[in-house]
């Protein structure tokens, strides 16, 4: 199902998202720094960001066999090289791409 497991109607959706990682969307928005209410008031900011974690969590998901497996990584590993920062905390700070770029040198076995 890929990316679209995270959309709904053509736009991606924190409910969907929830659902595939076994959150709530407050849980989601909260990983994306926004609370619901932010979400509805900035749509298009809120789009991106949403758009940010699903790519995120669709290249690892596959590694970790389950959304809510890839969720957790996500929130909670300590990353190498980025000072022990997290995957969700390198979102935030809107650093997707160091962070898909890291996720791909991981694929290719260069971070172990």
């Amino acid at each position: 199902m890929g990316i679209l497991q995270y959309t709904n109607d053509g736009v991606f959706d924190p409910n969907a998202i929830s659902v595939t990682v076994g959150s709530s969307p407050i849980e989601v928005a909260a990983t994306i720094g926004m609370t619901p209410d932010e979400m509805h008031r900035n749509a298009a900011t809120a789009q991106k960001k949403l758009r940010e974690l699903s790519e995120v969590l669709n290249k690892v998901s596959p590694r970790f066999g389950s959304g809510r497996i890839a969720f957790a990584w996500l929130r909670s590993e300590p990353l190498s090289g980025f000072g022990g920062l997290t995957a969700m905390q390198l979102l935030k700070r809107g650093k997707i791409e160091e962070l898909l770029d890291f996720i791909d040198s991981v694929d290719a076995g260069v971070h172990a």
